[in-house]
């Protein structure tokens, strides 16, 4: 049978037919996010975010439908595949969103055949030729202004050439504080402001309670981000809270800890080969996961690390760190990420189920993760060679997720697990963090508890080694099996013992529910470690009063979303008294 028979070319065309009625929905959900802002209707934005998630899955399940309606073959013949992904190839060869319609042809191959026979004759493992690396033309995704003006001009066309429906509120004000900041900051020693070039995305990027400008600026060889976070004072106008102008704050600012961007991306490799340039330490999988496109995500990093294995020779190896009871957790040394096996037996006091696990690593990929949450991908059937496993690792691996492994002399294959960015666990840092150092690390612990709190998560478990420090020294939640709503909880404060014998008792001498949590008892995660404690009781003593958080959960059944920006508070610009109507100032990002 020819490559081009009609079953192949009616599967081919169905799955390409598809995959533009989901990017086309896909878009459309994203442009909610404009009216959502200018609204300051955050619920809404929330809402979309998460039916832009859900979107992809109810789309594939769908076409596969349509592709198990379009031939009278059985589509559980794998020729028939090899076919298809020919045809689909050919039908591609135009198609300027090419690398995420494979991927799309991937997820329907996946779903049919329950991600069993992953081999690049029938889905797209290896992508079908490389990204275009031609320039990009200034008017297909961002506009340009270049050196006929100086900076205050360019920052006020700039500033004009963005289309909100609702004004300004001091724009001029926002311009002299963009003016004065980079004067005094990156562009101290320009002698002639004529030799700028910006380059701006005339897509804005629309997160939580903020819309990102998003652009580079270039001088004598130089390239460096150049970030605009706009806030809605919610009555009315919008003003630029701060400027961003340095790789790591854009990297922060894009981050695996939060959520999703909107924004109007109708090409997206365009925008990630922009983002590039400002963030050159970020992979493509990264940047796809940033603007929303998480399965492609996936696929670039399945990818990535396949061409890591080939390229290294180190041995996976048992994660650092307290062991989970829950996870079995292993990494590559020389690569940057951890890898989470859900263990066929949980260890005591865990009671709860792979269900439950599974389901909270659900509930905080669609979760506003406000910068305290890393995201993680969920991989089946993830195949490895077996000579890369250290023999340790792999005993380990048998004996705790027996039932989650095939091995074969080449192959090992497992068949679920997580992938999430590797952190020094905070136990561990503060093992041989300095007396600064440890205060800093402290001081981010509490903030981390604070912020997740302000959105709605409690993480359940809150010992150190269940948080994690980034290259950036922030500290990141990252073990879900124990976290739920903070309005679930049943904030108490300890009774008072009656009996001398009760306050010595091994066990509590009042009844405690599921639901219940005494913040008094958070002192015990630093015992051991006097300086630890001291600094987080004199920043965030807060935290152990039942009161605190009882407030926050009232605050969330009213209604109110908090300001978390990523950013660090002192570089907020600042604004008249007049200005700032009822907007309430962010916490320390």
């Amino acid at each position: 049978m020819s490559n081009n028979s009609p079953a192949a070319r009616r599967i081919a065309k169905t799955i390409l037919n598809g995959f533009d009625a989901y990017f086309a929905d896909f878009q459309n959900i994203t442009l909610k996010a404009k009216v959502c802002f200018e609204t300051a209707d955050w619920p809404a934005g929330h809402i979309a975010n998460k039916e832009r998630i859900e979107l992809y899955k109810q789309k594939i399940l769908q076409v596969l439908n349509l592709v198990q309606a379009v031939t009278s073959r059985d589509i559980c013949e794998l020729n028939i595949w090899r076919e298809a992904k020919l045809t689909y190839t050919n039908l591609l060869i135009n198609h300027k969103n090419y690398e995420i319609a494979e991927t799309f042809f991937n997820s329907i191959f996946c779903t049919q055949f329950e991600h069993q026979h992953i081999h690049d004759s029938y889905i797209f493992v290896k992508v079908s030729h490389p990204l275009d690396d031609k320039p990009l033309k200034n008017y297909s995704i961002y506009s340009h202004y270049n050196g006929s003006n100086e900076l205050k001009i360019i920052i006020e066309n700039i500033l004009k050439d963005y289309e909100f429906s609702i004004p300004w509120e001091n724009r001029q004000r926002d311009i002299d504080n963009i003016c004065t900041t980079l004067r005094a900051g990156p562009l101290a020693k320009l002698s002639d402001e004529q030799a700028l070039r910006v380059d701006m995305l005339e897509s804005i990027f629309y997160r939580n309670k903020a819309a990102y400008l998003v652009g580079r600026i270039m001088f004598d060889d130089v390239v460096m981000p150049l970030i605009f976070p706009c806030l809605n004072n919610e009555s009315g106008g919008i003003y630029i809270d701060t400027i961003i102008y340095e790789n790591d704050s854009a990297s922060i600012i894009f981050s695996f800890t939060r959520s999703y961007f909107m924004v109007d991306a109708p090409v997206p490799s365009h925008f990630v080969r922009f983002l590039s340039t400002i963030m050159p330490q970020k992979d493509l999988s990264e940047l796809y996961n940033s603007i929303g496109f998480t399965k492609h995500g996936k696929t670039e990093f399945y990818r990535h690390i396949l061409k890591h294995m080939k390229a290294s020779k180190d041995k996976f190896i048992l994660a650092p760190g307290i062991k989970g009871m829950v996870m079995c957790v292993f990494t590559l040394p020389s690569y940057p990420f951890v890898f989470k096996v859900i263990k066929d037996t949980f260890s005591n006091p865990k009671t709860v189920t792979e269900k439950i696990v599974r389901d909270k690593y659900r509930f905080v990929s669609r979760s506003d993760r406000v910068g305290r949450m890393a995201d993680t991908q969920e991989y089946a059937n993830f195949i490895f060679y077996r000579n890369r496993f250290s023999k340790k690792l792999l005993n380990e691996l048998k004996k705790l997720a027996p039932s989650k492994l095939i091995i074969n002399n080449k192959w090992i294959i497992i068949r679920h697990l997580y992938v999430e960015r590797r952190m020094e666990p905070l136990n561990l840092y503060l093992n041989h963090s300095d007396e600064q150092q440890t205060i800093e690390a402290v001081e981010e612990y509490g903030n981390a508890i604070k912020q997740l709190a302000a959105a709605n998560i409690f993480p359940g478990d809150m010992l150190l080694k269940n948080f994690g420090v980034t290259r950036h020294g922030r500290v990141v939640f990252y073990d879900y099996d124990e976290l739920c709503p903070l309005t679930e909880c049943n904030f108490r404060k300890i009774p008072k013992a009656t009996l001398p014998e009760q306050e010595l008792s091994d066990s509590p001498w009042y009844r405690v529910a599921e639901n219940d949590v005494f913040p008094e008892e958070f002192r015990l995660f630093f015992s051991g470690n006097p300086t630890a404690r001291n600094a987080f009781e004199k920043q965030h003593n807060d935290l152990y009063d039942y009161r605190y958080w009882q407030h926050l959960q009232e605050h969330i059944r009213n209604g109110r979303v908090e300001d978390a920006f990523p950013y660090r508070r002192k570089w907020r610009f600042q604004r008249s008294s007049l200005d700032f109507c009822n907007h309430d100032e962010s916490p320390y990002e």
